[in-house]
C-alpha cells in the first residue's frame, strides 16, 4: 500500500512529465486542453475543457483518496480540515482487538458447565489437580488447565460380537455361536480418564477373554440349556475382577447372553441329540414312577403281613384255619371244577356251565335232581 501511494505522488508532480517530452501515452503532458487531441490521452491529467464538468474547479476522486490515505481533510480549496475516523491511532486498535481475544479467550476456557449426570477431571499442565462437581465452575484458562467431562451415569452397552454369531469353544470340545450383550457404566472418572487409554476396547477385549475363559470349563449342555444364568454371573465377576486390577474405573452393570446355539452345518445332529436326551428323560421320568408305586404297594403288602403276624400269635389255630379259606377262595374262584366229599357223593352237575352255554335272555330252568341211589345201609 505504501509503494503505490507514492507511485501516486510521484505521477501527480509536475517535474515528472514535461511539456517537452512526450508522455507515455504519446501526447504532451501539458497540452492536453489545446493540443492535439488526436493521441491517447493522459489519464491523470485534467479532462479536455479545463475539466468543468460541474462548472467549477472541483477536485477528482482521486484526489479525495490520496488526501484520505495521507490523514488529510478534504474540500475544494485543499485545505486541511478535521481528521477522518480512518486516521485513528492504530495502536489503540490492536489493543482494543488484542483484549477483545483476551477476553473471549478467558470466557471460554475458564467458566464450565457441569452437567447432573457429570464430573469434570481438571488437569494442570497434564497432572491431575482436582475433581469438578455439577454446577457451573470456574477454573484457570486453557493450556494452564484443562478440563475432561465424563458421565458417570450413562449405562453403556456393548454388543458381542458387532455382526453375526461368534463361534466359542466349550469344555467337552463343542463349539457353540455365541451372542451376547455388556452393560457397564463409569465408576471412577480419574482412573476412566488417565489410566487406561481405550476405555471401550479395553472393556470389549476383557468381555471377550472371559467369556471364552467360562466356556472352556462349561459343557455345551449347559452353554445352550439352563446354564445361561450361571455363565453371564461367572463372566460378570471374572471381568470386574480383571478391570479393577487395571484400575480402570469401570463397573460391569451386567453380561446377558442372547443367542447359545450349534452351527448350522450342525443343527440337524445337534437337534437329533436334544431329542434323545428329551427321550431319555421321559424313560427314566417313567421309571422312576413305577419303582414309586412298587415300592408303595410292597409297603402295603408288608403293612398287612405285620397285622395279620399280631392276630395268628394271638390265636393261631383260627388264623391259620382263615388264611386257609381265604387262599382257596381266591385260587377256585374262576375254576369250572366242583369238588365234593366221599361221602354221600351224588352225581356231578355242573351248574357254572349251564349257565355259561345258556342262550342270552332263556330264562333258567330249574334242574330236576337226580333220584337217590340207594345206599349199602338202604339195601340193607
Amino acid at each position: 500500500m505504501t509503494t503505490l501511494l507514492r507511485l501516486f505522488r510521484r505521477l501527480r508532480r509536475p517535474h515528472v512529465l514535461s511539456a517537452e517530452n512526450n508522455g507515455p501515452w504519446g501526447n504532451g503532458g501539458g497540452n492536453d486542453a489545446g493540443g492535439d487531441k488526436s493521441g491517447p490521452r493522459n489519464p491523470w491529467s485534467v479532462p479536455p475543457g479545463g475539466g468543468n464538468r460541474g462548472g467549477g474547479n472541483k477536485p477528482t476522486a482521486l484526489d479525495e483518496f490520496l488526501k484520505r490515505a495521507r490523514g488529510g481533510g478534504g474540500g475544494s480549496g485543499g485545505g486541511s480540515g478535521p481528521n477522518l475516523p480512518i486516521g485513528a491511532n492504530p495502536r489503540a486498535l490492536w489493543l482494543i482487538g488484542v483484549a477483545l481475544l483476551v477476553a473471549v479467550w478467558v470466557l471460554f476456557t475458564s467458566f464450565h458447565q457441569i452437567g447432573p449426570q457429570q464430573r469434570g477431571v481438571v488437569t494442570f499442565f497434564g497432572r491431575y489437580s482436582g475433581m469438578l462437581e455439577p454446577g457451573i465452575r470456574v477454573t484457570l484458562p486453557a493450556p494452564f488447565t484443562r478440563v475432561t467431562k465424563v458421565d458417570v451415569e450413562q449405562v453403556r452397552t456393548d454388543e458381542f460380537p458387532r455382526e453375526g454369531g461368534e463361534n466359542v469353544l466349550t469344555g467337552d470340545q463343542n463349539i457353540i455361536d455365541l451372542a451376547y450383550t455388556v452393560r457397564w457404566r463409569v465408576s471412577d472418572p480419574r482412573n476412566y480418564v488417565f489410566e487406561i487409554k481405550d476405555p471401550q476396547e479395553t472393556v470389549r477385549a476383557t468381555a471377550e477373554s472371559a467369556m471364552r475363559a467360562v466356556l472352556a470349563t462349561t459343557t455345551l449342555e449347559q452353554a445352550i440349556g439352563a446354564g445361561r444364568t450361571e455363565i453371564e454371573a461367572r463372566v460378570t465377576v471374572a471381568m470386574q475382577e480383571i478391570l479393577d486390577s487395571y484400575q480402570a474405573g469401570v463397573r460391569i452393570q451386567g453380561v446377558s447372553i442372547k443367542q447359545a446355539s450349534a452351527p448350522a452345518s450342525l443343527i440337524d445332529d445337534f437337534n437329533a441329540v436334544t431329542a434323545a436326551q428329551q427321550e431319555a428323560v421321559g424313560n427314566l421320568n417313567n421309571a422312576r414312577s413305577y419303582a414309586q408305586q412298587v415300592i408303595a404297594r410292597a409297603q402295603g403288602e408288608a403293612a398287612s403281613f405285620d397285622k395279620v403276624y399280631e392276630q395268628y400269635r394271638l390265636a393261631p389255630e383260627v388264623t391259620r384255619r382263615r388264611m386257609y379259606y381265604e387262599t382257596m377262595e381266591a385260587v377256585l374262584a374262576n375254576t369250572d371244577k366242583t369238588i365234593v366229599e366221599p361221602n354221600g357223593v351224588t352225581p356231578y352237575l355242573p351248574l357254572d356251565r349251564a349257565k355259561r352255554l345258556r342262550e342270552p335272555g332263556e330264562e333258567a330252568t330249574p334242574a330236576t335232581p337226580a333220584p337217590a341211589q340207594p345206599t349199602a345201609e338202604g339195601t340193607r
